[in-house]
């Protein structure tokens, strides 16, 4: 269960929106909650704020994940990142990842210049400093999650066809790359909900049993909410839910139970 807590965060960047208005604004925050099996591992929240650079006001989102009860006497997890991005362009000007997973800690913070592709990562736990050459329009972690909420063209992806997004983790740039596979009413604590579901496809091996493990259910609405995650590990099943929300944009479209 490692590196759930920060694949978590990952995987929920796969919300989409392609209508206006956007599909979120300063004062959403999501709340889910972990299962590992039968047993309530943890939490997960996700929050958009507003900050300023010089005299612009931009966007300042941040993700966290912890264990709770026995999952935390047996595997303390604490998991911090942030993201300050543009608001019109959603280009990230600075992310932040602290963790602890176990003993197993970062304290990283980076520094983008999109203007030359390049980004600066200060590592304060290792004291060092180092610069990186990154593609056009990349992503950091988080800012992924909101860029493709209003990405222009998920709507328009046949069953089968996949969307890619460049990326920046751990000092490189990856291709997320995501694969649509249909639509589904979703039973909720809040109502049925009409959902688009998405498998990222990820590395098979040490955590996942295959390269499409994990499935994402998103709400087919303006909010595009991620509803439900669902992932095959190598060892044991991952189930996360939303648990509670506010501040959404638009009505939350679902039948009452």
């Amino acid at each position: 269960m490692k590196k759930y807590f920060l694949l978590l965060l990952v995987f929920i960047t796969v919300s989409f929106d392609s209508q206006k208005p956007d599909a979120y604004d300063s004062g959403e925050w999501f709340k889910f909650r972990i299962h590992y099996g039968f047993v309530n591992a943890g939490y997960a929240t996700l929050e958009v704020k507003e900050a300023l650079k010089g005299n612009k006001k931009i966007y300042h989102a941040i993700g966290k994940g912890y264990t709770v009860g026995m999952s935390r006497f047996f595997f303390k997890v604490d998991d911090n990142y942030e993201s300050y991005f543009d608001k019109v362009t959603n280009k990230p000007f600075q992310f932040i990842r602290k963790i602890d997973e176990g003993g197993y800690t970062k304290n990283q913070e980076g520094f983008f210049n999109q203007d030359v592709n390049k980004v600066l990562v200060k590592d304060y736990k290792k004291n060092t400093e180092k610069t990186f050459s990154v593609t056009e329009n990349v992503q950091d972690i988080i800012s992924t999650f909101y860029f493709l909420r209003n990405h222009p063209n998920i709507d328009k992806l046949k069953v089968g066809e996949s969307i890619v997004v460049d990326m920046f983790f751990d000092d490189e740039v990856f291709k997320f790359k995501l694969k649509f596979i249909g639509r589904e009413n979703l039973k909720t604590k809040f109502g049925t909900a009409s959902t688009m579901m998405f498998r990222p496809i990820v590395q098979s091996g040490r955590v996942f049993k295959e390269e499409e493990s994990l499935t994402v259910w998103i709400s087919d609405d303006e909010n595009k909410i991620p509803l439900r995650i669902k992932a095959s590990l190598a060892v044991g099943s991952i189930k996360a839910d939303l648990e509670s929300y506010k501040g959404l944009k638009n009505p939350f479209m679902v039948k009452l139970k």
